[in-house]
């Protein structure tokens, strides 16, 4: 009985640390769009194109909702905004689901 709640408890632990990585991710995604021009480092370039191609999937579904809000260069994307709200909104169930 108490392995069989240890191995629950881990696994919602595991699944909470995916979250979290997820969502430090898309902050680091957000940030990176401040950057003009990273300047060429091959491992460099291979992680943050891993970022970018790992959560520019999941914010393409919050732009095609939403638009821009502001004029010209300097409009403001509320996109993350929604995606991490979403996120932590699933995270709060999927891991409550499974801690039941």
């Amino acid at each position: 009985m108490t392995l069989a709640l240890l191995s629950k408890i881990s696994f919602a632990d595991y699944v909470n640390a995916l979250f979290l990585v997820y969502f430090v991710m898309i902050l680091i995604n957000v940030l990176l769009s401040f950057v003009p021009r990273v300047p060429y480092y091959p491992w460099l370039r291979a992680v943050l194109d891993f970022i970018t191609e790992s959560t520019n999937p999941y914010l393409n579904v919050f732009r095609r909702m939403t638009r821009p809000i502001g004029a010209g260069g300097m409009a403001f994307d509320v996109a993350p905004i929604l995606a991490i709200i979403v996120l932590i909104l699933a995270q709060g169930i999927i891991v409550g689901a499974i801690l039941r």
